[in-house]
């Protein structure tokens, strides 16, 4: 079993930065079967959307097209923490963010990652607020 807390949320002006984290805890055994990791947010109304994922063997990556070039995730194996640089934020950006983890890999990155199916570990979320 695997545990996502996020932190990091906030309330921010358009154009500002934030980041956020996501600690995973665990026996060593789970958090090592972990292959991949990703952040998804939810808007009201709107159903979860996948914006960034990271295979984590290799920390390859791959973005959502409305993040691209915005957003960076990043993972710091020994802190066992996923993180999201989102820069240039937008009001649309507004949402609740998760963290979510799994572990049966397709071997590369792509864009399966961004599947809300494909992961089995989610974090409970973290608020971000854009203001224009």
């Amino acid at each position: 079993q695997v545990q996502l807390v996020e932190s990091g949320g906030g309330s921010v002006q358009a154009g500002g930065s934030l980041r956020l984290s996501c600690a995973a805890y665990g026996y060593t055994y789970s958090i090592n079967s972990i292959n991949y990791m990703g952040w998804f947010r939810q808007a009201p109304g709107k159903e979860r959307e996948g914006v960034a994922g990271i295979y984590t063997r290799d920390a390859s990556t791959y973005y959502h097209d409305s993040v691209k070039g915005r957003f960076t995730i990043s993972q710091d194996n020994a802190k066992n923490t996923l993180y999201l640089q989102m820069n240039s934020l937008k009001p649309e950006d507004t949402a609740m963010y998760y963290c979510a983890a799994g572990r049966y890999s397709r071997g590369a990155s792509g864009p399966w990652l961004l599947l809300r199916a494909e992961y089995s570990y989610w974090g409970q979320g973290t608020q971000v607020t854009v203001s224009a």
